[in-house]
């Protein structure tokens, strides 16, 4: 099996993992005097992965791993944006992703990743997905390639407008063509036609539509594995300020899942 279900790693990218993490601390994590932490790091950094990959209840990991809820906490508040610098190479940027697409079609969709409704941030309010969220626009080749994930952006951002704000618009504009649905239109994209008020798709245009919609299942496909990290499915319920950290270290492990150990 490629994936373990629990960290969504391998054993060997888990194990490179922790040697990343264990470069980075600033201290030993076991300094070898006073009281020993109840969790070897090995450990610590597979709690913080489960964390991302589940986004389960610090009670239920603690219980998984005989730790308290409060050692699962501080794991995973020190050890996220460790995570999210070490694996920050393997996240492609804009300039690198449109040396990707040179030449090529690609695909682009946006995703809503939900939290918690935090006081006085009603930015975050998505209309079109009625919760609470982050946006992230999501570009692949047409073989379900990933070569980009952007920034997150608040809920309440429309697709058009992200696609304007982040680096997909470049990114399109360098590559051989894109292909989008309908929440991109007027952006210069392919994307199916909708019906007109008051009247009916003509046969032509259905079959277009449904032309368009099979070219973009890779980017649907890319998606829901980029969500099988379910801190981007389910509700984010840590602080407001720590989600960029944990939105980036998530991130850094899709793409570093799909491409360490694979060269």
């Amino acid at each position: 099996m490629r994936y373990h279900r629990t960290t969504g790693l391998m054993l060997s990218q888990m194990q490179e993992l922790t040697c990343r993490v264990n470069g980075a601390l600033a201290e030993p994590w076991n300094k070898g005097t006073g009281r020993p932490r109840s969790c070897g790091l090995y450990g610590a950094v597979e709690i913080a992965c489960m964390y991302l990959r589940q986004n389960s209840p610090q009670e239920f990991l603690g219980d998984m791993r005989g730790v308290s809820q409060p050692t699962v906490s501080r794991i995973v508040t020190k050890l996220v944006p460790i995570v999210k610098a070490v694996l920050e190479e393997f996240v492609p940027d804009a300039r690198d992703a449109i040396e990707m697409v040179k030449g090529r079609v690609c695909l682009v969709d946006g995703t809503i990743t939900p939290c918690w409704s935090y006081a006085g941030h009603d930015e975050l309010w998505s209309r079109k997905k009625s919760t609470t969220g982050f946006s992230a626009q999501l570009v692949s080749l047409l073989d379900g390639n990933p070569v980009y994930i952007s920034e997150p952006l608040d809920g309440s951002v429309h697709d058009a407008t992200a696609y304007a704000e982040t680096g997909v618009k470049k990114i399109v504009e360098s590559s051989g063509g894109g292909i989008a649905d309908k929440g991109y239109q007027g952006t210069g994209l392919v994307t199916p036609r909708k019906k007109p008020r008051g009247g009916e798709l003509s046969k032509k245009d259905k079959e277009c539509n449904a032309e368009v919609s099979a070219l973009r299942a890779p980017i649907e496909r890319v998606i829901s594995h980029f969500k099988s990290w379910r801190i981007f499915h389910t509700d984010y319920r840590r602080p407001y300020s720590t989600y960029r950290d944990a939105y980036d270290a998530g991130r850094g492990l899709f793409f570093f899942s799909l491409t360490w150990g694979f060269e």
